[in-house]
């Protein structure tokens, strides 16, 4: 059980489109470690790639709820996409307005292979959009409009970290 170390943009694993966790494959050491990281104030989802880990595998930390989902499929978006205010761990201290749908599902399933179905508006639906992207080798940057992305990776070449 540890607090993995966050992978930062620039990281190759945050581009690859992520291999399923195949049947019988233990990652229970994996998913202890995601919601470990996950459990760290002001996180609400954390993807396997985050922590360098090439699997589509996610822990999430809303509204109180924490729990994880292995192999998630976004399998419903719905509503008018809108403009959220938007952060990533992996582009630290910066934050963009990009649209997400005001609903998500995904589905997936536990440690056990039993399928886990998770909802949600808000703050979750985002959650799930954003996590499912990372494990589709994407980063909300990806998805914002031309001049915003311009900005953003402006901002990124400037900050610190870079």
């Amino acid at each position: 059980m540890t607090v993995r170390q966050i992978r930062i943009f620039g990281d190759p694993v945050l581009k690859t489109v992520s291999d399923p966790v195949g049947p019988g494959v233990d990652v229970s050491g994996l998913v202890e470690d995601l919601i470990d990281s996950v459990k760290v104030p002001g996180r609400a989802g954390v993807a396997a790639p985050q922590i360098g880990v090439n699997l589509r595998v996610f822990s999430y930390n809303v509204d109180g709820r924490i729990g994880y989902v292995i192999n998630p499929e976004l399998v419903e978006v719905s509503g008018e996409p809108e403009l959220v205010d938007e952060g990533c761990l992996s582009v630290p201290g910066l934050y963009f307005k990009r649209r997400r749908y005001p609903f998500a599902r995904v589905r997936g399933v536990d440690l056990d292979g039993k399928p886990v179905e998770l909802s949600g508006t808000g703050t979750m639906a985002q959650a799930l959009q954003h996590e499912t992207d990372h494990l589709n080798g994407e980063l909300y940057i990806d998805g914002l409009d031309k001049d915003t992305k311009r900005e953003a990776m402006r901002a990124i070449r400037e900050s610190d970290w870079f």
